[in-house]
């Protein structure tokens, strides 16, 4: 719906909003990764900061090489999707890891 919507408008219009766009959703991110400690939120807001990031290259691209533009976003598109399923398997072993040295100090680890 929001490609339709920028379709529709002047190249230079669309260019600039795409462009705005990014920048906001960069932003955004970028505060949400300072404000959250949970690192789940975190690693979301990475992937905002990446969203934003790729909609200001093809900004940047511009009409010239859009194929080529296309390209180089799809390469990042899948490399960001695997970076978050890694970040994703890590998080939750760091969550498992933690749970099992809580547990651990609680059933005999003291002193006596």
């Amino acid at each position: 719906m929001l490609a339709t919507a920028l379709a529709d408008m002047p190249a230079s219009d669309s260019i600039a909003a795409t462009r705005w766009s990014g920048q906001v959703l960069v932003g955004l991110g970028l505060w949400a990764f300072a404000l959250h400690r949970h690192l789940l939120r975190r690693l979301l807001a990475f992937n905002i900061i990446g969203t934003g990031i790729f909609l200001v290259l093809m900004t940047l691209v511009g009409e010239a090489a859009t194929a080529a533009g296309h390209g180089l976003v799809m390469t990042g598109l899948m490399v960001a999707l695997l970076g978050t399923v890694l970040g994703a398997l890590l998080i939750r072993r760091l969550d498992t890891l933690d749970a099992q040295r809580v547990v651990g100090s609680e059933s005999g680890g003291g002193a006596p």
